[in-house]
């Protein structure tokens, strides 16, 4: 239906392509005639061929078709939020089923875990926390969703938080930034990185839904780290020696950044080469997609909606599976000294 809806003349070009094969069959069953059963292994050979380049054609139309449908703006990050994202496994049938897991080293959080709230600073907004200092993570980042209703407003407190750096990207919708720098629009794909001390207002603009990241900054030299804001579009792909998937970095590579934000694409088939154990700490989620997450000596099943948590020295390994392109977005804590933790008290 989709090839004869959008692609007619391919269509027809196909159905008369099957009524020619289906001679093969026809001259099978008259059979009778010399001249027939000496054309049929002819024929039959015809019909094989032309039936495989209709469903080759068929194929191909329909990826065309699913291509130009997901792709106008590059990226779909619509099973992140979506109530749809369960699809497959029925919940109310399964009572106290569920794919998340917390471990000593290692987190899975799964949207049918996900628990909806309200936080300071946020008005007309719910968040799910997905990671976050508390026992048993002990993560030293915080990182959730927040879904703003109309009329949603974030503001910020520089005197309760003077320390506090906070991370904000754009799964859905578009928000407006009021800050020094701004004022500014951010639309879904977009980020914006608030250094601590920085006063700012986060107004939802058209059903805004966010992924955000906040820690504590280390402060490794005296500079204190500047705003910016960008898209991931407009980040470049940088080279990562004995890799094949695609990397970009949403912050710059500066000693007073403390940590950067990823975004990392592999298509179907791709993986992570190195098997990777480091005291770096990630936040994970990722965007499109599906795959298989190693973490420690467990292998997971992950798709679009899903959030990691990884904890410094823990075994993780990536491969992407399906029909589409999987991307993740992650957090990497960067210049510092591993096992020193302590902040820079600044006079």
């Amino acid at each position: 239906l989709t090839v004869s809806s959008k692609h007619p003349k391919l269509f027809r070009a196909l159905l008369q392509m099957e009524r020619t094969a289906s001679c093969g069959g026809l001259a099978g069953r008259i059979g009778r005639s010399r001249r027939l059963a000496s054309m049929m292994p002819r024929t039959a050979s015809l019909g094989v061929r032309l039936r495989s380049m209709w469903f080759g054609l068929a194929t191909c139309a329909a990826a065309l078709t699913f291509t130009s449908a997901a792709s106008s703006k590059g990226h779909d990050y619509g099973a992140v939020f979506s109530k749809e994202r369960d699809v497959g496994i029925k919940f109310a049938d399964l009572p106290g089923f569920t794919r998340s897991v917390v471990e000593r080293d290692h987190a899975l959080i799964t949207p049918e875990s996900r628990v909806w709230s309200g936080t300071p600073g946020w008005q007309k907004t719910s968040t799910a926390h997905l990671i976050t200092p508390s026992f048993p993570m002990g993560a030293e980042l915080t990182m959730y969703l927040a879904d703003m209703a109309t009329g949603g407003v974030f503001k910020s407190d520089e005197k309760e938080q003077m320390h506090l750096e906070r991370f904000v990207f754009v799964v859905e919708g578009s928000v407006s930034i009021n800050c020094a720098d701004g004022p500014l629009t951010l639309k879904d794909d977009d980020f914006a990185f608030f250094p601590p001390g920085y006063k700012h207002e986060i107004i939802n603009l058209d059903e805004a839904k966010l992924v955000v990241y906040e820690r504590q900054h280390f402060y490794s030299t005296e500079t204190v780290p500047a705003f910016h804001s960008g898209s991931t579009s407009d980040k470049p792909i940088l080279p990562v020696p004995g890799e094949i998937f695609k990397l970009r970095k949403c912050l710059p590579e500066q000693e007073e950044y403390d940590f950067n934000i990823h975004v990392m694409d592999f298509e179907p088939g791709e993986f992570l080469n190195i098997k990777e154990v480091h005291y770096n700490q990630h936040g994970l989620l990722l965007l499109e997609g599906q795959g298989i997450y190693r973490l420690g000596e467990r292998w997971y099943s992950v798709q679009a909606g899903d959030a990691i948590w990884m904890a410094p020295f823990v075994p993780q390994w990536f491969g992407a599976l399906g029909k589409k392109r999987s991307r993740y977005i992650l957090y990497k804590d960067t210049y510092r000294h591993p096992g020193s933790y302590e902040p820079l008290k600044l006079a």
